[in-house]
């Protein structure tokens, strides 16, 4: 089933029990029979609910926070919503001994990720925020694959630091090269934020992080040299958000790079296109230069005659991960099961590091590049959706934008201080 078909049968039938949604303003409106009914209660009523000054969201737009809370009133499954099925498990190659970087890799899909990969024989590096963070991360995985021969390596990668890039990028010493570097960590703040927060580097945290921290550290392995020259691939976990023409990057503010002179102007940017701190836009707009920087990446690696290949990938809604550590724990718990267990439109991590895993190594990917997705509730499917519901597929008009990319590119180059 197409998104677009899928989200209209939501609002459709959301409209059917007295949900509101205004065409092109106004406020998300739930019935309170339904609200009653799921123990929801008014903002005024629940001690729990983001008491942000509302004049911090976009006025007119639904937020990701209203959209999901609001579904979870029924589920499409019982309207019949189905699948195409697939057919067979993908078909891996022998990895054992590759040498794969994961950032993010102590929770959510990294970590799953990451605990697939070194199942299959991999040396999987646990670049993580703190030395801490990957450590224990490392004792979980060997402790739920007790008498397995699994090679990981702890190392701390603060994405907000470039200090600390800069002494992981140093400190890589493998003997071997790194066969996949996957660029997975990110962070969303509240969309409720207002405050603007800032890397140890100056620049506004979700941007600095999302992209500018990957930015440099692939700069920096690549410059050194320490990417496998004859098979090298950079995976990228971007989201279906950067698109405005897609569902969920149609609720809440839309992403766009506008002209970029937010970045242009320095690092004391609220945003990427120079307007006021927007947490939302902020996290979408992330991911939009996710995929810009991986098809400029592609572009300058095919340029050069290089084999190492740039590849990013949407895995689908997954509320249960540390990207969404910031939002209400009342309203992240809603928002899970609304949208996994109700809707069926989220995604498990299983799934999400699954995607993550065929990126890494499948043989299937295009010789030069892509964005892979799939459609809402691929879960279903586990294994045997990627390669077949999980695919190939064009990214937003706007990533399209070769100048802009390269506009882009340029202004990330100046802000991290190197020249790639």
């Amino acid at each position: 089933m197409h998104y677009h078909t899928l989200f209209s049968l939501v609002f459709t039938f959301q409209r059917s029990f007295g949900f509101v949604y205004p065409k092109h303003g106004g406020a998300f409106k739930m019935p309170p029979a339904v609200t009653s009914s799921i123990g929801m209660h008014s903002k005024a009523d629940s001690p729990c609910a983001d008491d942000s000054p509302q004049e911090h969201r976009s006025p007119g737009k639904l937020s990701r926070r209203d959209f999901f809370v609001g579904s979870a009133s029924f589920s499409l499954f019982s309207l019949g919503v189905t699948f195409d099925a697939a057919f067979a498990l993908p078909s891996y190659p022998d990895v054992r001994g590759k040498t794969i970087v994961i950032t993010g890799s102590n929770s959510g899909i990294g970590f799953d990720a990451a605990t697939r990969l070194a199942l299959r024989g991999c040396k999987v590096v646990l670049a993580c925020r703190t030395l801490e963070k990957a450590k224990d991360a490392m004792k979980r995985i060997i402790a739920d694959n007790e008498n397995k021969n699994l090679d990981l390596i702890p190392m701390e990668c603060d994405l907000s630091s470039l200090e600390s890039i800069s002494a992981f990028a140093s400190n890589f010493n493998s003997e071997s090269p790194i066969d996949v570097l996957c660029l997975n960590a990110g962070l969303a703040r509240d969309v409720g934020s207002k405050e603007v927060l800032r890397t140890k580097d100056g620049f506004e945290l979700t941007i600095g992080t999302n992209h500018l921290g990957h930015f440099y550290l692939s700069s920096l392995l690549l410059d050194s040299k320490k990417l496998n020259p004859d098979v090298g691939r950079v995976v990228v976990t971007a989201s279906g958000v950067h698109d405005p023409d897609s569902p969920g990057g149609a609720q809440g503010s839309l992403a766009t790079l506008g002209d970029l002179s937010g970045l242009e102007g320095g690092p004391n940017f609220e945003m990427v296109d120079g307007k006021a701190f927007d947490p939302d836009k902020a996290y979408k707009d992330s991911k939009l230069c996710n995929v810009f920087f991986t098809r400029e990446l592609e572009r300058r690696l095919e340029e050069k005659g290089s084999k190492i290949r740039a590849y990013c990938f949407n895995p689908g809604l997954i509320v249960g991960t540390g990207l969404f550590r910031e939002q209400n724990k009342v309203f992240t718990k809603i928002f899970d099961f609304a949208a996994t267990d109700l809707l069926k439109v989220g995604e498990t991590t299983h799934f999400g590091g699954g995607c993550l895993e065929y990126m890494a190594i499948s043989n299937e990917l295009p010789p030069n590049g892509g964005y892979f997705t799939s459609a809402p509730g691929s879960s279903k499917f586990g294994d045997n959706a990627f390669g077949s519901q999980f695919h190939d597929t064009e990214v937003s008009k706007e990533a399209r934008d070769r100048e802009k990319g390269m506009k882009l590119w340029s202004f990330s180059e100046k802000l991290v201080g190197i020249k790639v």
